[in-house]
């Protein structure tokens, strides 16, 4: 399985860099100069690698020159590619609250021990979404034909997740989730 770390937004200058929107926690790692990245462009089923020649940040941006990319056009051919690595790859977290995105799409998500509604079955995360205001998980409801359900990934409201038993507990405010 494989977990993106960012992606191509445009090329910048005439020298063939790219600006990356990130993906990741540890960008001083992942794009460091002499790292071998994995992009995939879209709609391709193969990967291609690209060596980072040069980091650097630019206007709160992250830019990065690869010795494959020579020019403005080349780097244009780029955008929407995603960099990707392998998720065997991926060191365990020592913090047991710290997930990856992929370690959490697809578990239970139920009502706490506490709430009107304790132990009720809600859905299943089908992904993670990445907003200014935080993470939200993306739940597909069960038992409805509703087609998505959006929970806040804050400890108040998501007192509990286990990984062994793939399941996510929530305690949503009264209006948050509208009835099924």
């Amino acid at each position: 399985m494989e977990l993106v770390i960012g992606r191509v937004a445009k090329s910048h200058g005439v020298r063939g860099e790219v600006v990356v929107e990130v993906r990741t926690d540890e960008p001083d790692e992942r794009f460091a100069p002499g790292t071998v990245l994995r992009g995939r462009a879209r709609g391709a089923a193969a990967t291609t690698d690209f060596t980072v020649e040069a980091a650097r940040e630019h206007s709160g941006r992250l830019l990065l020159r690869l010795s494959e990319v020579s020019d403005r056009a080349s780097a244009d051919a780029l955008r929407g590619t995603l960099f990707v690595v392998d998720t065997a790859e991926l060191p365990e977290s020592s913090d047991p609250d710290e997930f990856y995105d992929h370690e959490l799409e697809g578990m239970t998500v139920r009502y706490a021990e506490g709430h009107a509604r304790a132990g009720e079955e809600i859905g299943t995360v089908r992904e993670v979404l990445h907003s200014a205001a935080g993470e939200l998980l993306s739940v597909r409801p069960v038992g409805t034909d509703r087609g998505e359900v959006l929970i806040p990934f804050v400890a108040v409201m998501v007192p509990r997740v286990s990984r062994e038993e793939r399941v996510i507990e929530v305690d949503p405010p009264d209006g948050l989730m509208s009835e099924p």
